[in-house]
Formats: structure tokens, C-alpha cells, sequence
């Protein structure tokens, strides 16, 4: 049993950064999450996943790379994806050369939805960075690719 008038550790540089990214995430996920819900019917998380695959190659993507794109494993995708099927915003691909591989594709409504909330979470996140200075913009997004370990192209970045 630790005795808890014991003084903690300082945080680390690292640490610190990591728990301010994890709050920052929390607070936008949640701000996107309420706007995009209530003007268009869907989670910022729905967003990201239909952002995905409309600039993926020809709208669709292996669900075993979007999985991983989203950061979700092999289940997760599939329980993402199947009310957005359901609704007709993206409808599942098979490979005609191999059978085990399984595509997510954009459809015509999931695309349609895309560009009509697309305004809304622009004006959402330039209010979440509103104190975030234009110019640090390109050097915060290269640092969240690094994290996040993909191209950031994958980020929806506009470079």
C-alpha cells in the first residue's frame, strides 16, 4: 500500500504532452461529435471514416487499412461500419480476384454527406484553434503525423 502524502514525480516533457494531446483529442472529439450530430446525423468519428474513404483511390479501401487508418482493430471497423452501411453511406466491396479481401467504399450518399459536413467541421475547428496561431498550423499537423506513425495525406491534411 504507497502512501499517498508521498510527493509524485515531476511530469515529463513527454508525458505532458501526451496527457495534453489526449485532453485536446477529448475536447474536439466532443465539440465535433455535438455539431456534426445535430446538423448533419453523425459522430465526428463517422466523418473521419467517410473522410477516409472518399480520398482513398477510387473511394474505397481495404477495411484492414481503413481499420488501421482509424486506429481500430479488425472488429471495431466492422461495428463502425455497419450502421453507415445500413444507411447506404458506404457499401461493402468484395475483391472478384480474392475473396477474403473485403473493400469499404464511399457510396454517391456517403460523399454527398461528406461535402455538406465538411463546412460545419471547418467552422468547428477553426473555433476549437481559434487561439492557435495560423502559421503553427503546418508544424502542429507534421507533428501529429509523426505520432500517429501514417502519411499525412491519411490526416486529411491540405498539403
Amino acid at each position: 500500500m504507497s502512501d499517498l502524502s508521498s510527493p509524485l514525480p515531476e511530469t515529463g516533457a513527454a508525458l505532458a504532452l501526451a496527457l495534453g494531446l489526449a485532453r485536446a483529442q477529448a475536447t474536439m472529439v466532443r465539440r465535433l461529435d455535438q455539431v456534426l450530430g445535430s446538423y448533419h446525423g453523425i459522430s465526428f468519428g463517422d466523418f473521419m471514416l467517410l473522410n477516409s474513404l472518399a480520398r482513398a483511390p477510387g473511394g474505397r479501401m481495404r477495411r484492414v487499412d481503413l481499420a488501421e487508418r482509424q486506429g481500430l482493430t479488425a472488429s471495431g471497423i466492422t461495428r463502425t461500419l455497419l450502421p453507415l452501411e445500413k444507411i447506404g453511406l458506404i457499401e461493402r466491396q468484395q475483391d472478384p480476384r480474392d475473396a477474403r479481401v473485403a473493400y469499404a467504399a464511399i457510396t454517391a450518399s456517403g460523399r454527398e454527406l461528406l461535402l455538406n459536413a465538411t463546412p460545419a467541421a471547418e467552422l468547428c475547428a477553426k473555433d476549437l484553434l481559434r487561439n492557435c496561431p495560423d502559421e503553427q498550423y503546418a508544424s502542429l499537423t507534421a507533428a501529429m503525423t509523426i505520432i500517429s506513425g501514417l502519411p499525412s495525406v491519411a490526416l486529411g491534411s491540405a498539403s
